[in-house]
């Protein structure tokens, strides 16, 4: 069974940076694909950055992109986001996943998903 772990989430005023990490036991790590969402009060969960299983190919959402940096290290079974220039609007419980396709941005296309992390910006 596949479990994922955030950690990393915290209060941050707006401008700081955090980096979040996601830890994948119970299978090989390198088979899955791995995504970043994040949920925000009252809204749904959105797509914010996915990486293919060897790392190479990297997407992000529009409203994170040139600000946040998704990457992984095998060999640590780990997934991170460094997240830069936060805004208040980054606020939001941000969940890890594992798909064995390829790296998507649709939330159906995971098979695994962490509890969350809370990330809080202040302004």
């Amino acid at each position: 069974q596949v479990q994922l772990v955030e950690s990393g989430g915290g209060l941050v005023q707006a401008g700081g940076s955090l980096r979040l990490s996601c830890a994948l036991s119970g299978r090989a790590f390198s088979f899955y694909a791995m995504g970043w969402f994040r949920q925000a009060p009252g809204k749904e969960r959105e797509f914010v950055a996915a990486i293919s299983w060897s790392g190479g190919i990297t997407s992000y959402a529009d409203s994170v992109k040139g600000r946040f940096t998704i990457s992984r290290d095998n060999a640590k079974n780990t997934v991170y986001l460094q997240m830069n220039s936060l805004k208040p609007e980054d606020t939001a419980v941000y969940y890890c996943a594992a798909t064995q396709r390829r790296s998507s941005s649709r939330k159906c296309d995971y098979d695994y998903w962490g509890q969350g992390t809370q990330v809080t910006v202040s302004s």
